[in-house]
């Protein structure tokens, strides 16, 4: 087959490469075609089950040593540790899996999207099949509404219009024509004899042959290049991963030198000192933090929804409060997606059109209406967008449009064409006449005018006047307005042929109307929300330059005259790879744009270390949606291929949600932070208490209250952080960005020296017992020593939670008690740990002994000395960043 592309070959080559004729392919031959290139239809992705999801939870090093902890337990007679240990792993595995994704469904929806059935000259007579039998070769007929069900090279085209937006961005559809293209690299939006599958025919008709099918056509394309991409690490998944290793080198070390040295002591058993290797691991690891970090993520999601922004897949939550660039689609997502009238030329003056109101007797909004042919349903306007944005418009402005389309009903028309660019329509007036209405395009019109109405007075068409008007188009036109000319005249009888040559003559001009796709309202406070945020915003079309330009600088994306800001898809082409990343910061906006352009310009920015969130609603939009960091897709406008492919969606297709959310993603890393700090600095607490207490041959905390410590003492208050309010100016810090990670902002520092004192208050404890015990027997005593040693290692973690609060801010200026669900969480958390010593038969299951008031004396004062110590050191860390 040639490799040159089908819009540039005469339709006799294609003919002859595809061995097919004018009457259409044989039924037996379109068969044998079938099983050579296969249905007509795009591969569906492939799923996992839910129980392999669930199995492949058990993977992580951390879930390994807690199942190899029970299988310890279990054989040495620990059965209770056991079964804790194995109730985690479970409730872990059970939020891992809640954690991963939905089955994806890009692949899925384009599927759906397609036509499910084709009218296909076979044999020699048109017949109706299932658009999935279509083959290359086979000849198909388009109509107004028909969605084209593969990729056909025209044959012949009458008036026919295809709205290509979800494939090319752009929302006015395009006037198609069968003649053959010589230009070379035009974008898919400048292919005028294709039509591309699963685009919409909106006018006209007309005849093509079918050139690819399935995965070979444009929208296979693409769905190839969702199938290919991988599916990225957002900066959440990348730190727990870096903490994990973090940790499991932390247990390795601790747990071989604990293991090593008391064997080398001699004084203990091997099963003990493996037993004591496991505790320290058990202390080590953060059992909670899975559950903690979702169920933050996913409190995190039900805020969101309520303010719009649906989240398909939780990490993307966090992701969002990191993000660096927002590359948005234009086209219904910047944009409103639907045309609108908004400029107004009338009586040689230019207004703006929505103050402006027509009187009922004007020819301008006359013709408006009846040289149209949009259709007034019961739930809106039907039709091509440029027409029904004129209807809408009068219908806007009270005008009594059903009222002028009973009275002047349509009696003879000559249809637009794309030659001419002019369509006309025939209307009886009261007084036996005909109104003949005409509308196109101002360049084709102004030759056909010999007047111009003027205030109701109609006056000579002059040179002067034509400039004026030419001059008003252009300027129009530079402000990426489409413009559209209208007029008209009065006759005494409808010609005996009607066409152009009998009716488009000896015009009056009405008018000139301006519109354009116009910007979302609130967008463009959100570009100045998003840029004093440190998030840059990008553009990231389909449409023309002219027009991307123009809605840049209205939304303040770039400011008017920064040309050198915006970049187009051919320009993008000709420029190397590592070019472009050298001058990717350059570009702010990139207009007639492919779907690998898109990718290209995301994996740019990833390059460059930065966070890109990707918004979009097309078919187009879906391949970059899935490359980027997190892709956010139009709920309302938007394809359920783009939906399928996205980690968000705006329920209500607000740009200015994104902002609402990426707020919301900061306040979920900064209460992520604030929960490992807490968590962390508990379980170093915990691993020096037992490694202490081993290397001084002290009796060791068990497995099981460590356990405990860590899933109720622990886990409460952390999931309480995580629903902390929102810190002060958390919009106007800069964008952590890819390499930040929980550990910076102090957090690190916070964490070793917190864990350090805990351990060493713990440690202070239980010599206190050991060296002033109540009981005389040395067994009461060390049992005493071991409990107290438990309670204020509980405890102490309770007061640290407001520790915890805020990494440097005093507890005093954060909110003591605003955070409901913290205040009750430490309650609750309180009641478990007290439970385990004080209400009778738990203490042999916890191995622990009742305390009289004079040691619960001693383990709420050093539980209470850790809020003192540690709101010292934050107070010297706020003279030192004050300083600094």
């Amino acid at each position: 087959m040639s490799k040159q592309p089908k819009y540039q070959q005469p339709l006799e080559t294609i003919y002859q490469e595809l061995k097919a004729d004018e009457r259409g392919l044989q039924q037996s031959e379109a068969s044998q075609r079938l099983e050579q290139y296969g249905h007509n239809a795009l591969n569906q992705q492939k799923t996992t089950s839910m129980l392999q999801k669930f199995f492949a939870q058990f993977k992580d090093f951390m879930i390994i040593v807690l199942l190899v902890a029970a299988l310890i337990a279990a054989f040495t007679g620990e059965v209770v540790d056991a079964v804790i240990i194995l109730l985690v792993v479970v409730l872990n595995a059970v939020f891992g899996v809640f954690q991963e994704s939905k089955a994806e469904e890009a692949i899925n929806a384009l599927k759906e999207m397609a036509a499910p059935d084709a009218t296909v000259l076979r044999d020699g007579e048109f017949k109706t099949v299932k658009s999935d039998e279509l083959v290359p070769g086979d000849i198909v007929t388009l109509e107004a509404g028909d969605i084209v069900p593969a990729d056909l090279r025209l044959i012949e085209s009458a008036s026919l219009k295809v709205e290509e937006s979800a494939l090319t961005g752009e929302s006015v559809p395009v006037e198609k024509q069968a003649e053959t293209l010589t230009a070379d690299d035009l974008a898919i939006g400048d292919r005028l004899n294709m039509a591309y599958m699963n685009s919409n025919v909106t006018y006209g008709r007309a005849t093509g042959m079918v050139v690819a099918t399935g995965m070979q056509t444009e929208v296979g394309r693409i769905a190839g290049m969702i199938e290919a991409a991988d599916e990225t690490t957002t900066p959440l998944q990348a730190n727990l991963t870096q903490l994990g290793k973090s940790l499991t080198i932390l247990i390795l070390v601790i747990a071989a030198v604990v293991f090593g040295i008391g064997m080398l002591r001699g004084s203990e058993s091997l099963i003990n000192m493996l037993l004591t290797a496991i505790s320290l691991a058990v202390a080590a690891i953060p059992e909670g933090l899975p559950a903690i970090v979702t169920i933050t993520l996913a409190l995190g999601t039900q805020r969101m929804a309520k303010r719009h922004a649906l989240v398909r897949k939780l990490p993307a939550v966090e992701t969002l409060g990191s993000t660096d660039i927002i590359a948005s689609d234009k086209t219904g997502t910047l944009t409103q997606n639907k045309m609108t009238v908004e400029k107004l030329y009338v009586n040689q003056e230019l207004v703006d059109a929505r103050p402006t109101h027509l009187p009922t007797d004007s020819h301008l909004a006359q013709v408006m209406i009846l040289s149209n042919d949009t259709k007034i349903m019961a739930d809106g306007l039907a039709g091509d967008p440029t027409e029904t944005a004129l209807v809408q418009y009068n219908l806007d402005q009270d005008y009594p449009v059903d009222q002028l389309l009973t009275d002047r009903p349509r009696v003879s028309e000559v249809p637009f064409d794309s030659e001419r660019k002019l369509m006309s329509t025939v209307h009886p007036l009261d007084n036996g006449k005909f109104l003949v209405a005409v509308k196109g395009a101002p360049d084709e019109l102004l030759k056909r005018l010999t007047a111009v109405e003027i205030n109701g007075e109609v006056t000579p068409f002059t040179k002067p006047l034509r400039d004026q008007i030419l001059a008003t188009n252009h300027d129009l036109a530079t402000q990426a307005l489409r413009v559209l000319a209208f007029a008209y005249k009065i006759i005494d009888v409808i010609p005996t042929t009607v066409n152009s040559e009998t009716l488009e003559n000896d015009l009056i001009f009405a008018g000139m109307v301006g519109m354009i796709d116009p910007e979302r309202p609130e967008v463009a406070q959100a570009v100045v929300e998003a840029k004093s945020a440190g998030i840059r915003p990008l553009m990231i079309t389909g449409d023309h330059r002219d027009t991307a330009e123009a809605i840049a600088v209205r939304l303040g994306i770039i400011d008017e005259g920064d040309d050198a800001a915006v970049i187009t898809g051919a320009e993008l082409d000709d420029m190397s790879d590592a070019d472009f990343d050298k001058k990717v910061s350059d570009y702010s906006v990139y207009a007639r744009v492919a779907p690998e352009h898109k990718v290209r310009i995301v994996n740019a920015w990833q390059k460059r270390g930065k966070v890109v969130a990707m918004t979009g609603d097309g078919v187009n939009d879906a391949p970059a949606l899935k490359a980027a960091d997190i892709g956010i897709g139009m709920g309302i406008t938007g394809t359920e291929v783009s939906k399928g492919a996205s980690d968000m969606v705006l329920a209500d297709d607000n740009f200015a949600t994104i902002v609402v959310a990426v707020e919301e993603g900061r306040k979920v890393f900064a209460n992520i932070q604030k929960a490992i700090q807490y968590l962390l600095s508990a379980n170093l607490g915990e691993v020096l208490t037992l490694f202490m207490m081993t290397m001084l041959g002290w009796q060791i905390l068990a497995p099981v209250h460590i356990l405990w410590i860590n899933l109720v003492t622990d886990t409460l208050p952390a999931i309480a952080l995580g629903v902390e309010p929102t810190e002060k100016n958390i919009m106007a810090n800069k964008p952590r960005g890819r390499n930040s990670n929980f550990f910076s902002g102090g957090v690190f520092s916070s964490i070793i020296y917190q864990g350090l004192l805990e351990g060493g208050i713990t440690l202070l404890v239980y010599w206190l017992a050991i060296t002033y015990p109540v009981h005389a027997s040395a067994s009461l005593a060390h049992a005493d020593a071991l409990t107290m040693a438990f309670a204020t290692l509980g405890l102490i973690q309770l007061f640290h939670a407001f520790n915890s609060k805020s990494i440097h801010g005093s507890l005093f200026t954060v909110g003591l008690f605003r955070n409901k669900f913290f205040n009750w969480a430490i309650l609750i958390a309180f009641a478990l740990l007290a439970m385990t010593i004080m209400v009778p038969g738990f203490n042999s299951l916890f191995h622990v002994t009742h305390l009289d008031a004079y040691q619960w004396g001693i383990v709420f004062a050093a539980s209470l000395a850790m809020i003192v110590v540690v709101e010292i050191v934050k107070f010297f860390q706020r003279r030192h960043l004050r300083q600094a």
